[in-house]
């Protein structure tokens, strides 16, 4: 995916605020505490805020701890689409001693290489190319004999033309694809396959076509320029020598978010922060490792800086022929350090039994996670973190009253701006930066010096400096407001409407019915049509030319036609289950969906559809209809989406374990990160001598979820919501 043109989203911000102003559009389920006394009743009614509120296992005693106490007590690794998960093993170059020529090395270089290489293009005879029997399998498999047959023949032709245009050479039909998982793997293979000299497309049919790629005889392509690397690279590259035009590595960061890495990366480099691609963005409070890719980047450029690189480094450097895309990221290995535990019944001064008794519990929930699944609600960070939630932004502009969503943006607590006038140190719970963030909104509210306000503003509050920019030149203008926010962020805000009236939906449903399936339940089409007797099914995933979150959430974005996707994309379908087909044993609780309400989804006939129509119509649902979700301003016209209503953990119950530690000091650690692994020659045992005394008891999970779950509605069902997030004081530390 493309890296969207933004700072930070708002549900990255740290918080600022404990309760929801009483003057806001909210939308909730069963009544909150009016003061919540602890951190545990405050996440716990924040959560009923935004419609969570359910448990799959009733029986689950849970248990409560500090959660993110330390960045590094919650480490995440990409898991890759075979299945492996994501390890930072190397920071050195590969092919150094093609890679770290000089600039004038390398412009005395290429011309014996093209007197070398141009006639291995034109002499190369076709015939020598063979499909591997596993490649041919597949392609059999996805295509149809065949079409492959006349692939090869057209990849034969293109080798034999290497001087001839794409157009001159033909365009081969082959069949109509209506499965987006499926034209994902179709595209991956034929690329892959082909070596980049073929490529794929799909019409507004869903046909895929193939034909000649344009680029499959360029050689030497110059280094520098605006998209790979600069003027210092004034040499020509061979990149198809390199293994392509693509410098993908591992990002490993600590303590930082996605974007502040790309970004320091792409400025010191003086790149194009859209040269640089990601399958998702990870979270700031913990240590991450994730595969990018750079287009026409050298390695050695990237990792000399590791030297600058603050809490970050990049390795495991590799040239390929093509980018990263959403298929690209299969989920996510959490290992997550839960401190201070309270286990009922425990007594950590009895050591043996302490260890013993929290062991069994802490495996009896994590059995349960994995055979009965947990609400696959969004998270509180889908919310945002300030006195107005994001989904609040979000209703006021499918009402379109564009003035209140801008007010909503540009609304801070009344608390936070007296701690900044104030210049209190001792409010370490409020960082600097939204205590600038408040001063700056009210110098512009209370006297109209845009520029007084702007320089006052940090920079990640993207946001918010568009509005206060573009009303301080059109004062009534908020619509054009709005539409200076970058378009990724200014989606969030309706799609967090959306998130929070599927977490509602989700909630009457398990009231309605529990785990029961019934007649009316909602199935995707493409992933039961065996059960049809339809096609053979294959799991859903998101396009390749779909863009996601900071959460990893599929954005969908209407286009000029304000249809779901672009014209080569086809929208994911759901159907209603029969009377009969509830009642057979073919369909569980796992393959029930509903929808985010949208102008291109289908709303289960039976009870459920009363109640979307029943809450979206009242005043906590703004008045809105589920049927009528176009708007003028077409960016905010919402097609809607599926989603599952419970999700299990990948990888079955091997893939999980349970550790357990008693400990005294507050900065012990218990499991090391890759770069400490890697620091320590691969050695990834900690020294347990501090680790196994003292009256504190850590829990140790280590689970793997899909790309778009969230861990913190995996641990809200470990623990009976009883984990409790950590409040930094902004000191630093880790």
């Amino acid at each position: 995916m493309d890296i969207p043109d933004i700072i930070e989203p708002p549900q990255k911000r740290a918080k600022t605020e404990d309760a929801p102003k009483t003057d806001e559009v909210v939308v909730s389920a069963p009544e909150v505490p009016a003061q919540p006394q602890t951190e545990t009743e405050d996440q716990l009614a924040k959560e009923l805020e935004v419609g969570i509120t359910e448990f799959v296992s009733a029986d689950n005693e849970g248990f409560a701890g500090i959660l993110k106490k330390r960045y590094t007590d919650f480490l995440v690794n990409e898991i890759l689409p075979n299945g492996k998960v994501l390890h930072l093993q190397s920071k050195r170059v590969p092919n150094a001693n093609k890679d770290d020529d000089t600039p004038a090395q390398a412009q005395e270089k290429p011309q014996v290489e093209k007197s070398e290489e141009k006639p291995k293009e034109t002499e190369t005879p076709a015939e020598e190319f063979r499909l591997t029997d596993e490649d041919k399998t597949l392609l059999d498999e996805l295509f149809g004999e065949q079409h492959v047959l006349r692939m090869v023949s057209l990849h034969k032709k293109a080798l034999e033309n290497l001087k001839a245009k794409p157009s001159d050479l033909g365009r081969l039909n082959t069949i109509v694809v209506n499965d987006r998982d499926q034209r994902i793997k179709m595209h991956q293979a034929i690329r892959r396959i082909f070596s980049s000299q073929l490529e794929s497309t799909t019409d507004s049919e869903g046909m895929m076509v193939i034909s000649v790629a344009p680029n499959r005889n360029k050689k030497n392509v110059q280094g520098g320029g605006r998209g790979g690397g600069g003027g210092r690279d004034r040499g020509r590259v061979n990149w198809d020598e390199l293994g392509g035009q693509y410098l993908h590595f591992t990002i490993h960061k600590e303590n930082k978010d996605t974007m502040e890495v790309i970004s320091f990366i792409a400025r010191t480099l003086k790149m194009n922060p859209k040269s640089f691609q990601f399958a998702g963005t990870k979270d700031r409070r913990g240590v991450t490792v994730q595969r990018a890719c750079a287009h026409r980047l050298q390695a050695h450029r990237l990792a000399s800086l590791n030297k600058t690189l603050r809490n970050a480094v990049v390795g495991d450097f590799e040239y390929q022929p093509h980018g990263l895309e959403l298929g690209d990221l299969y989920g996510n290995e959490f290992v997550i350090t839960l401190r201070e535990c309270d286990i009922p019944g425990v007594n950590p001064g009895d050591r043996e039994t302490a260890v013993t008794k929290a062991k069994e519990l802490a495996n009896t929930a994590l059995k349960n996670l994995h055979q009965r699944g947990y609400f696959n609600y969004y998270g509180l960070q889908r919310f945002g973190t300030f006195a107005t939630r994001t989904d609040t932004v979000g209703v006021k502009i499918l009402q379109d009253d564009y003035k209140g969503a801008c007010d909503a943006i540009l609304d801070f607590s009344p608390h936070v701006l007296a701690a900044a006038q104030a210049g209190q140190a001792a409010t370490t719970n409020i960082s600097s930066e939204d205590k600038a963030r408040a001063e700056s909104i009210h110098i512009f509210q209370t006297t109209g010096r845009v520029t007084d306000a702007l320089e006052k503003m940090p920079r990640k509050f993207t946001a918010e400096s568009n509005i206060i920019r573009h009303l301080g030149r059109s004062k009534n203008d908020h619509l054009g407001a709005l539409q200076n926010i970058p378009r990724n962020l200014r989606l969030m805000y309706v799609h967090a409407y959306q998130s929070l009236v599927w977490n509602l939906a989700v909630g009457e449903r398990w009231r309605l019915y529990g785990d029961k399936v019934v007649e009316g339940d909602l199935v995707l089409i493409h992933e039961h049509r065996d059960k049809d007797g339809s096609a053979s099914a294959t799991p859903a995933q998101p396009t390749e030319t779909a863009t996601v979150d900071a959460d990893g959430e599929v954005i969908i974005t209407p286009s000029a036609g304000d249809s779901a996707y672009s014209a080569e994309d086809t929208f994911t379908r759901a159907r209603a289950l029969t009377a009969d087909e509830a009642a057979s044993g073919k369909y569980n609780v796992f393959d029930i969906v509903l929808p985010l309400p949208g102008f291109d989804v289908l709303y289960p006939p039976n009870k459920m559809t009363d109640w979307y129509k029943e809450f979206m119509a009242s005043p906590r649902g703004g008045g809105l209809d589920p049927y009528n979700m176009r708007r003028k301003w077409r960016d905010v016209s919402l097609s809607g989406s599926y989603r599952k209503v419970l999700s299990r953990m990948e990888g079955g119950e091997g893939a999980s374990s349970v550790d357990v530690r008693l400990y005294e000091k507050d900065d012990e650690q218990f499991v090391k990160t890759d770069l400490e692994v890697l620091n320590d020659n691969g050695d990834a045992k900690m020294d347990d001598a501090g680790a196994s005394a003292g009256d504190k008891i850590a829990i140790i999970f280590k689970f793997q979820l899909g790309s778009s779950q969230y861990a913190t509605m995996a641990l809200r069902e470990l623990m009976r919501g009883k984990d409790k997030t950590y409040k930094p004081d902004f000191g630093g530390g880790r």
